[in-house]
């Protein structure tokens, strides 16, 4: 079993299916490694935090200021300054803006017939709204591009990547990262009581927490977490919507006859093609599950995307069903690690997705050859496309 082929990337779910269905938690003990595959052991390893640690390395040498990494009493705390960003009923104020953005990215290529749907719009989408958000300049997407690569390479470095990223890669990238930062930061802080800004950054830096401000390193943290989590995960809910519409026709055409059924039709993408297939936890003593005991100071991987398909809790799980009810996925996670930007992802999907159908009245694979998978998530790399503009 490799995680990293691009085969099983394209399409881990019979791989999964198998494990499942035969031993839903695997223990590797060459790796000290633990996997489970099914809904309810998944939805426990992310929600029971009294068992199981968010506090993993995922290079293993590592420790990054990075929310998800954090447990409670520090996770509560911190997770709340920037909660109010992201809220539900904080998201809608930034409909005009999203809008704005997909309409003049759709403006560039809609005349052309084709695009690389990644390169052309949902890569930079996602990127343009959260640089807005930090107020940061969205002409340095290129760059934001590059470290968010690196950054996404730490994913190899759990026991078993075969492409564990070079320690000296992520430290130059850190470094250049938190130069940027420092920049912007010294900035805001020049700029206090002179210019009245009211982005997520200037916020971060006049927070206090237990009466004292955030350090360079926490700042820094949620930069890197705002720059990656907040930006691919919708680029791959975009590029997974495309293409899941791509291979059920008859759902596309459901679809554009009634496009009210577009908020439930996202999440059955989001439980049909996780965008975040697995998440790594600790466990903090010794845990009973399928019979077995998984001891304490265990890693282990929690796999979303085989939850998300097993039986006994979805009926007919391999079938997309764009007005599947209920689905209870949990493909933005389960519990205090609940996705912080699952309101902001859900927005701009909905109005990415309509946008497409409404301006084009047919699309394609602009390519017969497989799609290049993203690293490390489930998606395309790459997703040329043809279509007829309305």
């Amino acid at each position: 079993m490799d995680f990293f082929s691009n085969e099983m990337r394209r399409n881990p779910y019979p791989v999964y299916e198998q494990f499942r269905s035969l031993s839903p938690l695997l223990h590797l003990p060459h790796l000290n490694l633990w996997i489970l595959f099914d809904y309810e052991g998944v939805k426990r390893a992310l929600n029971d935090h009294n068992a199981f640690s968010s506090s993993v390395s995922p290079a293993g040498r590592y420790s990054p200021e990075w929310l998800f990494f954090f447990d409670p009493p520090r996770h509560t705390k911190l997770r709340g300054l920037i909660m109010q960003s992201f809220s539900p009923r904080a998201v809608p104020n930034l409909e005009p803006l999203i809008r704005e953005l997909s309409g003049t990215l759709l403006d560039q290529t809609i005349k052309r017939g084709e695009m690389d749907l990644v390169e052309d719009f949902s890569f930079p989408l996602p990127m343009m709204v959260i640089a807005a958000m930090l107020g940061i300049p969205s002409a340095d997407l290129r760059r934001f591009r590059r470290w968010t690569d690196v950054i996404l390479n730490l994913a190899f470095a759990i026991p078993g990547g075969q492409q564990a990223v070079e320690a000296a890669e992520f430290e130059a990238v850190n470094a250049e990262m938190n130069e940027y930062v420092t920049g912007l930061v010294n900035d805001r802080r020049a700029s206090a009581g002179i210019t009245e800004r009211d982005d997520l950054l200037t916020r971060l830096v006049a927070a206090k927490v237990d009466g004292r401000e955030l350090s360079q390193e926490e700042i820094l943290g949620f930069f890197q977490l705002l720059l990656v989590a907040g930006t691919e995960t919708t680029t791959n809910l975009i590029n997974n919507a495309v293409l899941c519409l791509i291979e059920n026709p008859t759902q596309l055409a459901r679809l554009r006859a009634a496009p009210d059924l577009l908020p439930a039709a996202i999440e059955e993408v989001l439980r049909y093609r996780t965008p975040v297939q697995w998440t790594c936890r600790t466990t903090l003593g010794d845990v009973e599950i399928h019979g077995q005991t998984i001891p304490a100071g265990a890693l282990v991987l929690a796999i979303i995307g085989s939850a998300n398909r097993d039986p006994r809790q979805f009926r007919d799980p391999d079938c997309f069903d764009i007005a599947r009810e209920p689905n209870a996925h949990i493909g933005f996670g389960h519990g205090i690690h609940f996705c912080v930007g699952a309101a902001l992802s859900r927005v701009e999907a909905r109005i990415a997705i309509s946008n497409l159908l409404e301006r084009m009245k047919s699309f394609e694979l602009g390519s017969d050859e497989p799609w290049e998978p993203r690293k490390p998530l489930y998606g395309p790399a790459r997703l040329p496309i043809r279509f007829t503009p309305q």
